[in-house]
């Protein structure tokens, strides 16, 4: 269906193949290892992005997902995404024929992936089943993909080069808590400038776009099974319940439901 060619920066990779499978569903497997990324790509197919092993994030241009393997994302047709392995990783995507599809969502949609539909993917991926029996598993797959309430962190860097730099050194390290006036005087730049173009070039305020790297990065971190103690403190919190509080106004749960298939 398409090619297995990555990289590591971000051209496009994607070379689509005739569609081959007996029915309306194809699941592909890849290999990523750590820091690998298929570059931003678009295919005529549904696709499931799933992690089997280890943790996905995909990026479209309404922002970017974190996908332990607990939970995935359907990216629809024609939705220009990429997608990228923090560390070694296997994703198992399923992609279906948009016209033999049930499902109609139009827009990047985050689903658990309890343990029923995980072996179903695992399934379908092998050998069999065929014929009418895959047809039956394949409309099964379709019934359990059920959205959850979870929207993608939206982190775009700002264009000026003195923001840039502050957001380039957050991202390396969420846990600085230094001041916009402290950024100023290494970045060249007043804390008021500096506010400016954050907002100006990023649609949020400096503490938000800070807000918005730390719970990036800490979804990192959980999702390779760091307590959340540890967590917090890497990516700045004080006190773990600080950072509890903060991840449940950004994504509606805990950090232990977020990583834990609603059904």
């Amino acid at each position: 269906m398409m090619s297995r060619s990555g990289q590591r920066a971000g051209a496009p990779v994607w070379e689509p193949v005739p569609w081959t499978p007996d029915g309306s569903l194809l699941v592909e497997s890849f290999a990523m290892p750590s820091r690998w990324r298929f570059g931003t790509h678009v295919h005529p197919w549904h696709q499931l992005a799933w992690a089997a092993e280890g943790v996905l994030t995909v990026e479209t241009g309404e922002g970017l997902w974190v996908l332990p393997p607990v939970r995935a994302l359907w990216i629809p047709a024609g939705v220009p995404h990429a997608t990228a392995a923090h560390r070694a990783s296997v994703m198992r995507s399923p992609y279906l024929r948009p016209d033999a599809c049930p499902v109609r969502w139009s827009a990047p949609t985050v689903v658990s992936v309890p343990p029923l539909l995980r072996e179903l993917i695992v399934h379908l991926a092998g050998p069999g089943p065929t014929g009418d029996a895959r047809g039956r598993a394949e409309a099964v797959l379709c019934d359990l993909v059920e959205p959850v309430d979870a929207g993608p962190l939206l982190l775009p860097l700002p264009s000026d080069g003195r923001a840039r730099g502050v957001a380039e050194a957050l991202l390396d390290d969420p846990s600085d808590g230094r001041t916009l006036d402290a950024w100023g005087r290494v970045a060249g730049a007043s804390g008021r400038t500096l506010a400016r173009l954050f907002l100006a070039e990023t649609g949020m305020s400096f503490g938000r776009w800070r807000t918005q790297a730390r719970l990036r990065a800490a979804l990192r971190l959980l999702a390779e099974g760091l307590p959340v103690a540890t967590v917090a403190g890497r990516v700045g919190y004080e006190t773990p319940s600080a950072f509890v509080a903060v991840f449940r106004r950004a994504f509606g749960v805990s950090p232990a439901r977020y990583f834990t298939p609603t059904r």
